[in-house]
């Protein structure tokens, strides 16, 4: 089964970033702005500005937590997405 690693970019004024990963790719982003996602998604309208195919959940669940800490790397794609 395929496992994407995606971040949004929530819309308005200061916008800020959420990095996640599922199996399915449409039903989490409706989640998220249906405020039913995670906690933090709660209260904002979010637009998806990268995705990565990967091929397990395990390979997703250590792309994600990279991408979180990696400071660098999620500016980067954050100002390529403006």
């Amino acid at each position: 089964m395929n496992y994407f690693v995606y971040m949004l970019k929530s819309l308005g004024k200061d916008p800020v970033t959420y990095v996640g990963y599922t199996n399915d790719l449409k039903k989490r982003i409706n989640l998220h702005n249906n405020n039913k996602g995670a906690k933090f998604t709660r209260g904002r309208k979010w637009k998806l500005i990268y995705k990565e195919k990967l091929n397990s959940k395990k390979e997703a669940i250590s792309r994600e937590y990279y991408i979180k800490k990696n400071r660098v790397l999620r500016n980067k794609i954050k100002e390529t997405h403006k």
